[in-house]
């Protein structure tokens, strides 16, 4: 299969020093690709800014803010028949950048913020039959916010983990997470290393032959 995956996080600048970024690490999305790629499919690997080497058979494109990242999914979609959205992207972004660094007694008064893009939304149009995956980092509620974006962003599945212990999540090479299915399916996945958690999730996917391209 073509699988399209999404890692680390964007940094959206305020500056040509500042930026709102998010302390995501890439290494999730990175042990998908090259699980998924070592499993024999086709990888695209879209990559916000991180310190992360992916191996030579998997497609990478480098982006760092998530407007990049948009256009990049967005022009790679159709080609795709799994979409894994592993990135963090930056919930906003300034509506200005200044050519200039600002002072710092006038950089509260000046950060006026708008909505970065909503990647999944601007490629719902273009799902069909296409597999949809994304991840939901959440510190309360997380099943509850699990299953809300799960309908909300008609997902065919959400990996959802709890970034708020040091033990696991992001940073950390290893994970803890609940997999919630369209079709119901839930399952706990213990701590244990983000290479293990991609083979989880991966084993989730449908057989090949199930996935028709919409053209």
């Amino acid at each position: 299969m073509n699988i399209l995956v999404t890692a680390g996080p964007t940094r959206e600048p305020i500056d040509p020093v500042r930026y709102i970024s998010n302390r995501s690490s890439g290494k999730m999305g990175y042990a998908i690709a090259e699980v998924a790629a070592s499993l024999g499919h086709r990888v695209d690997l879209v990559s916000g800014p991180v310190s992360l080497t992916a191996p030579s058979s998997i497609s990478l494109t480098r982006v760092v803010t998530a407007a990049e990242m948009c256009a990049a999914v967005v022009a790679r979609v159709a080609a795709c028949d799994v979409l894994i959205m592993c990135a963090a992207v930056a919930d906003s972004r300034p509506v200005k950048c200044h050519a200039e660094k600002v002072k710092k007694e006038k950089l509260g008064r000046q950060l006026e913020l708008e909505p970065t893009p909503d990647i999944l939304k601007s490629v719902a149009s273009m799902k069909g039959d296409r597999f949809f995956i994304g991840f939901a980092a959440e510190t309360e509620n997380l099943e509850a916010e699990a299953l809300r974006k799960l309908s909300e962003k008609s997902l065919d599945m959400i990996v959802a983990n709890d970034v708020g212990s040091s033990e696991w999540g992001m940073e950390s090479d290893r994970n803890k997470v609940l997999i919630l299915t369209a079709a119901g399916g839930r399952i706990d996945v213990p701590p244990m290393s983000k290479r293990d958690v991609a083979h989880r999730i991966l084993q989730g996917l449908p057989a090949p032959r199930t996935i028709a391209q919409d053209g």
